[in-house]
């Protein structure tokens, strides 16, 4: 063989390893054989196919499916992806009536049912996965709506809340997550099957009886956009990556409590690892890795964003890169999920670090402005100001606001002077959580009234 031979070769090796997707798309043979099965039993009720023929067809596709499931089945970049590949093996198995199988459909459309088949599929686990999370949080909130933690914007100690509020912020994420992949499913269970190469098929086919077998709510409703629609992959990895975005937070907050600086909790054994040269060191490499992982999301979201932004209508060979971006992100976010299930189930709680970092910043100082607004009818910003005078004088004397004495108060401002040492109850730290009293506040009956709202919701989803 000469040289020139020889490089045509590899060449064309390189095209078909270039242009194949069967190595990744293989994912989606049951979507495949699932879609080709309802086909043609609609095929057979039209009478484009005899029942004979159409047992044939199915009793083969469960042959193909079995040989696939026990390793049999040989994928080969000669068949360039999945519904090749399985068409050309049941040939092989039932002969001529395995030819008729693709009568008045196109890859493009049953590519398209495929993967709107996997998507459907795994926005319903992915939303079940994040139910189970949200009771999680729920649970864990339940124990400790009296457990004090400082409330914090800018980093900076702001507010004292209670740990089960705090922990109630991420429900309440992740159940919109949950709502987002719910509305998602909805709009998307329509059924491209029967669209055929972009503009339907003069064939007698009834696309609403293959809708209702695939499990879909109807058939889509214009072939030319149905061919060339990924909206639908598009929304699972904006859906995930959200989701991913409220793991990483979740994640970064782990990482920070279980810090020495804070020892607020500790993970559990099973979810960090020690220093591999410094035995002391507890190092909380599980939430890292979760705060990690949501890049990889992002990037395949935009990754699409990019492959979809100039497609002229209808169906482009580009669309073949949609399919394994989805699949990392959908594998991502499965594990990414259980794992934080878990992490959050088993971490220990250490109730009188958090009370005591409540003891640091003025946490209650606002009280005292609310207290001086409330019952000396003082405008806010004058009390504001009497507060930052309080706030000095504890500095000064190196101790929180809420452990001065009435007279360390009064000695503060000319103004309050005369201050009635009631305000000491309003400085008090719980009695300050407590106050939090206005609908979605953190005191702790509102926040029990919010684990209620939780309880009925997840009963009723």
């Amino acid at each position: 063989m000469s040289s020139e031979q020889i490089l045509k070769n590899t060449n064309a090796d390189i095209l078909d390893e270039f242009n194949a997707s069967i190595m990744f798309d293989k994912e989606l043979y049951t979507q495949d054989i699932k879609g080709s099965i309802a086909h043609s039993q609609m095929l057979c009720e039209q009478g484009i196919l005899t029942k004979e023929e159409q047992l044939e067809i199915e009793n083969g596709l469960f042959q193909v499916k079995n040989e696939i499931e026990t390793d049999q089945f040989k994928f080969s970049l000669e068949y360039e992806d999945i519904h090749m590949a399985i068409e050309n093996r049941l040939t092989q198995i039932i002969g001529e009536p395995g030819k008729k199988l693709h009568t008045a459909r196109s890859r493009n459309d049953q590519v398209a049912t495929d993967f709107r088949l996997y998507v459907q599929e795994k926005t319903l686990k992915i939303k079940d996965q994040l139910k189970e999370l949200v009771s999680t949080f729920v649970e864990i909130s339940n124990k400790h709506t009296t457990t004090l933690i400082p409330g914090m914007t800018h980093l900076q100690h702001a507010q004292p809340l209670n740990f089960g509020y705090h922990l109630l912020a991420y429900a309440n994420m992740f159940k919109r997550d949950f709502q987002r992949f719910e509305s998602s499913y909805e709009r998307n269970n329509y059924c491209p099957l029967g669209s055929a190469a972009l503009a339907g098929t003069p064939h007698d086919i009834n696309r609403g009886s293959t809708s209702e077998k695939l499990g879909f709510t109807a058939p889509t409703s214009h072939a030319m956009d149905t061919v060339s629609d990924r909206d639908f992959a598009l929304e699972i990895l904006f859906n995930i990556s959200t989701s991913m975005m409220h793991v990483s937070r979740i994640a970064e907050e782990l990482v920070t409590w279980s810090s020495y600086e804070f020892q607020f909790i500790r993970i559990s054994d099973e979810y960090a690892t020690t220093s591999s040269i410094m035995p002391q060191k507890k190092n909380p490499d599980v939430p890292e890795l979760l705060r990690g992982k949501t890049g990889r999301v992002y990037g395949n979201l935009i990754s699409l964003f990019t492959v979809m932004k100039a497609l002229p209508l209808a169906y482009n060979k580009d669309t073949q890169e949609d399919k394994e971006g989805v699949f990392d992100s959908v594998k991502t976010i499965e594990i990414s999920l259980k794992i934080l299930n878990e992490v959050i189930k088993t971490m220990i709680v250490n109730n009188d670090k958090m009370e005591s970092a409540c003891k640091v910043g003025h946490l209650s100082a606002t009280d005292l402005a609310d207290f001086l607004v409330k019952k000396k009818n003082m405008p806010f910003r004058t009390a504001y100001y009497i507060t930052k005078d309080v706030v000095e004088k504890a500095n000064s004397l190196d101790k929180d606001i809420s452990e001065l004495s009435i007279s360390e108060i009064r000695e503060s401002n000319d103004e309050i002077k005369d201050i009635d040492e009631e305000l000491l109850m309003y400085l008090d730290l719980r009695n300050s959580m407590n106050a939090r009293t206005s609908f979605g506040g953190t005191s702790t009956i509102q926040t029990e009234n919010q684990l209620k709202d939780f309880e009925n919701w997840l009963k009723n989803n």
